[in-house]
């Protein structure tokens, strides 16, 4: 799995990293909450608003994921 970290996110994780889903995490939740487990900037930035998307399209955090996926990650972006 790709994660794709973006804005200030990106700034705190770095641009993307490959991850192999362990056994029991098959939605955005439980991948979210494997990455705040880490602890520390993750946690923190983790603790703020941010959206979800899996291959592109825009993702609830019930949605499932699997090994192959791309997922972004990123805060919520407003118009003006």
């Amino acid at each position: 799995m790709r994660i794709l970290y973006f804005a200030r996110l990106r700034e705190a994780f770095g641009a993307s990293e490959e991850l192999t889903l362990p056994e029991g995490i098959s939605d955005m939740e439980g991948l979210v909450a494997l990455i705040r487990h880490r602890g520390g900037k993750w946690q923190d930035e983790l603790s703020k608003p941010f959206r979800v998307a899996i291959n592109s399209s825009m993702a609830g955090f019930d949605a499932p994921v699997k090994d192959g996926d791309e997922v972004a990650i990123f805060p919520p972006i407003t118009g003006g």
